[in-house]
């Protein structure tokens, strides 16, 4: 047995692994083959090839897609993990940013792409000028569907409930086909114009919430993370508009009596800092995680590891840390060298 298991190794195409890994991921023969760039029939017949070396039937149909045997489960992590090492030590150069001619597509909300996308700009400038970048405004907390159609190469923002069930899915075996990134913690400030009535003396709950509020809310729906929070102290709040951008909300506030919630961060880059006030909650509302979202399709492109790299260098250089002190004047954002 142990002679059988060395000249099967000896012999195998290593290329049956990536096939092996991919359909792995995605639990289907036709969306492994489409990332791979290779035919389906193709793709059964290194799956044929691969079964025969490892003697295991590897996959089986199962609804739409296939289920693995105890045996590829057993052997998924160790071949992954193979994989990606090969990947790091035999091409870690493949990409030349400088010669490079591409386009990524990014999604974010307007805050995070006002902290994110000027760094971004002078990396391609200076390093990668035959780069472009495309910035489409975030409409969803679950982008996964722009992801997976390639409307979209990496996502940016506050997804709990979508990270959540990656982890969950993950975690119980299942097949994952996005991989995800936290970049950072933010947290949000109460916003009000320098003469709305909160803007002095003591912000309670109880002025918090007797308030007239304004939501950013990419869906239209008047509910957000505050007001679950307020939910769990039995209180609630009147939301009488929402907007889809935080920077519309910022010009909203300072021209009427409504208040709304910006990051922390976002409050000196409005452009209209000296017309706003803004106050710590009155109340816990936990930290805003900012996490990077990707296909697993790309997750080996060069290309793609240099553009997440990026982003996670810059988001580590302008990031300001919660809790800054109200009152105080925000330090100007570093610059990104």
């Amino acid at each position: 047995m142990q002679t059988q298991s060395v000249i099967n190794f000896r012999t195998l195409d290593l290329n049956l692994l990536r096939v092996f890994d991919e359909v792995m991921a995605e639990r289907s023969l036709t969306r492994a083959a489409r990332n791979l760039s290779l035919t389906q029939p193709a793709v059964s017949n290194s799956l044929r090839r691969l079964r025969e070396t490892l003697g295991d039937e590897l996959l089986t149909r199962s609804g739409q897609g296939v289920a693995p045997t105890p045996r590829a489960l057993a052997l998924w992590p160790a071949v992954r993990e193979a994989l990606r090492q090969l990947q790091r030590t035999l091409v870690p150069g493949e990409f030349d940013p400088a010669a490079a001619q591409v386009v990524f597509t990014l999604s974010m909300a307007d805050a995070t792409a006002a902290m994110l996308v000027p760094g971004l700009a002078r990396e391609l400038q200076r390093d990668a000028p035959g780069v472009s970048l495309r910035v489409l405004s975030l409409a969803t907390r679950d982008p996964r569907p722009l992801l997976e159609s390639g409307e979209v190469d990496v996502a940016i923002g506050h997804f709990p409930g979508m990270i959540a069930d990656l982890t969950a899915r993950a975690q119980s075996g299942e097949a994952v086909p996005f991989e995800h990134h936290r970049l950072y913690d933010s947290d949000y400030v109460c916003v009000m114009n320098a003469d709305h009535e909160l803007a002095s003396g003591p912000l309670t709950i109880d002025r918090y919430t007797a308030a007239r509020h304004l939501l950013v809310s990419f869906s239209g729906r008047a509910y957000g993370f505050i007001d679950e929070a307020l939910a769990g102290l039995g209180r609630e709040r009147r939301i009488v508009m929402t907007v889809n951008q935080f920077f519309t909300a910022s010009q909203v506030v300072a021209q009427s009596d409504l208040v709304t919630m910006l990051p922390r961060h976002f409050v000196a880059l409005t452009g209209i800092v000296d017309r706003l006030v803004w106050r710590e909650l009155p109340f816990a509302s936990g930290a805003v995680h900012i996490d990077s979202v990707w296909h697993r399709g790309t997750h080996m492109s060069a290309s793609h590891q240099w553009l997440r790299a990026r982003i996670e260098q810059i988001a580590r250089a302008v990031h300001i840390e919660p809790g800054a002190h109200e009152d105080e004047p925000l330090a100007p954002l570093p610059r990104v060298t």
